[in-house]
């Protein structure tokens, strides 16, 4: 590599009761496995019906909230949300609809991206959850990531993990404990996230 600042990536969630962002926290520590990668932790303020109700500059524990400086500076973004009906959260969705200026600028094109889920129930549309979140991020020129069959725990696993990306069977109440598997999955997504993101500046 010529450049020999580590590389920044970008792990970008939302979550409500804790699930999403332990998934967060294992690409996380996947990313920074990998030498000369960093992982940066970012959330989303939620979103209510209530006109009034607003949420807090800095949010009271977990990751900081995004800001555009944050795709601006990543060399590649793992994206992550709870699955709402098979689709991502509101709180997300919002987010990516304020971003047409860096659609505009190119600020993300060509760069990596990988998405992950946590769900209620095992068939509570993971796929469909993570197959939602990647079309922002076609549109804005990504990359996308999935996860390979040589991984050996995506042909055992019974409690998350899809080709299409890491994810938890988080239980209704998000009682379901983070599996061995789950948690392998998601580090092994932030691994090849940071690999790719290393691959695409001309390292090795």
């Amino acid at each position: 590599m010529t450049n020999t600042a580590p590389l920044t990536l970008l792990i970008l969630y939302y979550s409500r009761n804790g699930a999403t962002r332990r998934l967060a926290e294992a690409i996380a520590q996947g990313v920074e496995s990998v030498p000369g990668c960093d992982a940066r932790l970012r959330t989303v303020p939620a979103v209510s019906a209530v006109s009034e109700a607003t949420e807090p500059d800095i949010p009271p524990d977990g990751a900081p909230y995004v800001e555009m400086s944050d795709l601006e500076q990543c060399a590649g973004l793992a994206l992550g949300s709870p699955t709402r009906f098979g689709n991502m959260a509101s709180a997300m969705k919002y987010f990516w609809d304020g971003t047409a200026p860096q659609w505009l600028s190119g600020t993300l094109s060509g760069k990596p991206a990988c998405v992950f889920t946590s769900t209620g129930s095992i068939h509570g549309g993971q796929e469909s959850t993570l197959l939602s979140m990647m079309l922002p991020l076609m549109h804005h020129g990504m990359l996308l990531l999935g996860l390979p069959y040589s991984e050996p725990a995506l042909m055992t696993t019974g409690s998350g993990g899809t080709p299409y990306g890491a994810s938890h069977w988080a239980g209704v109440n998000g009682d379901k404990a983070f599996s061995e598997e789950s948690r392998a999955l998601a580090v092994a997504l932030g691994r090849r996230l940071a690999q790719t993101a290393i691959k695409l500046q001309g390292g090795p």
